[in-house]
């Protein structure tokens, strides 16, 4: 028997599937809702700020209280093919920047631009647990929501809302060739950035060189490789790739996270998972019960740590964190 259902309960059906979780992509509105994550913000007194306050009839100290929270600073995606970004409303922007790939590089890499490959094949061999992902960052749309929500207790975001920091397709040389960064001595000497290790059976693969190949069994764990490269790239400046850094300036009172570094715990990032499973929590690499994508699209929210506090004279002096 076919089942239909007015409007109104079409909307409340589409509600609910994106409230537990179980769409395949997301949009700008579930990004807003999922970014008020209590775990993932994880706000909290972290010390004291000292300020020296002057005035004609003489100088004195104040202080204000130190806050530390994490704020969502891009959309992280890896996805297979040209325009599958899994946020709804930029999956347009990414399949014009991959509609120029092959402008830009042709058939470099062993892949045909124009679609990423998975589980491929040589003539004549065996598969290869070899996997081909497009990545894209763009600024979370609930960056400036969270960051700088209330003057004193919450620090501003480097981060601007739908900002392109990284396209793979603009990036498209150094993403499928992996030149330079394969003679890199990270990439050459075992152990160095891994996102996870051997020794605890953990170790799910090399963060460099930073491209869209991946040798892994696990579509989950590759596409997760993949964004931790995103990631590495756009929180560094100076790098041999086509991005914009997504980098804060420290100045008095403001406190800038340092760049995503696997292995660290929650040191200086996390991850929020948004597709295929929307997550309440955060986690880093390598985590436990990632849902597999059928269509091997995936999504993250890339939250990083900021300390703040409100200015209360003309000059910082010090600040003294809490144990």
């Amino acid at each position: 028997m076919k089942m239909s259902f007015s409007r109104p309960r079409r909307l409340a059906l589409a509600t609910l599937l994106a409230c537990t979780g179980t769409m395949a992509s997301v949009n700008t509105a579930s990004l807003l809702s999922s970014a008020a994550s209590q775990d993932c913000i994880s706000w909290r007194i972290s010390g004291i700020c000292y300020w020296l306050f002057c005035t004609p009839f003489g100088c004195s100290v104040k202080t204000s209280v130190k806050v530390t929270h994490y704020i969502p600073e891009a959309v992280v995606s890896a996805y297979l093919s040209p325009g599958a970004n899994p946020w709804t409303e930029m999956s347009a922007v990414s399949s014009l920047a991959d509609g120029a790939e092959s402008a830009l590089l042709g058939g470099a890499g062993g892949v045909p631009t124009g679609g990423g490959r998975q589980e491929m094949k040589a003539p004549g061999e065996r598969k290869q647990n070899l996997h081909f992902y497009y990545g894209d960052a763009y600024g979370h749309p609930a960056t400036k929501l969270i960051g700088g929500m209330v003057s004193g207790y919450s620090c501003d975001s480097a981060a601007t809302p739908f900002m392109p920091y990284f396209t793979s397709a603009l990036d498209a040389l150094a993403w499928r060739t992996g030149v330079p960064e394969s003679f890199y001595p990270e990439a050459l000497i075992p152990g160095q950035r891994e996102i996870g290790s051997t020794t605890s059976g953990t170790m799910w693969g090399n963060v460099y060189p930073r491209g869209g190949f991946v040798t892994q069994t696990d579509s989950y764990k590759s596409a997760a490789i993949v964004v931790q490269r995103v990631a590495d790239i756009i929180t560094r400046e100076g790098q041999l790739h086509v991005y914009s850094p997504l980098t804060g300036q420290r100045s008095p009172g403001y406190w800038p996270p340092d760049p995503v570094q696997e292995n660290t715990g929650t040191k200086n990032h996390k991850w929020q998972r948004l597709s295929p499973q929307l997550s309440q929590s955060c986690a880093v690499f390598p985590d436990t019960d990632g849902q597999i994508a059928e269509d091997g699209n995936y999504a993250w929210a890339l939250w990083q740590p900021y300390s703040c506090c409100k200015r209360r004279g003309q000059t910082f002096l010090y600040s003294t964190d809490f144990s």
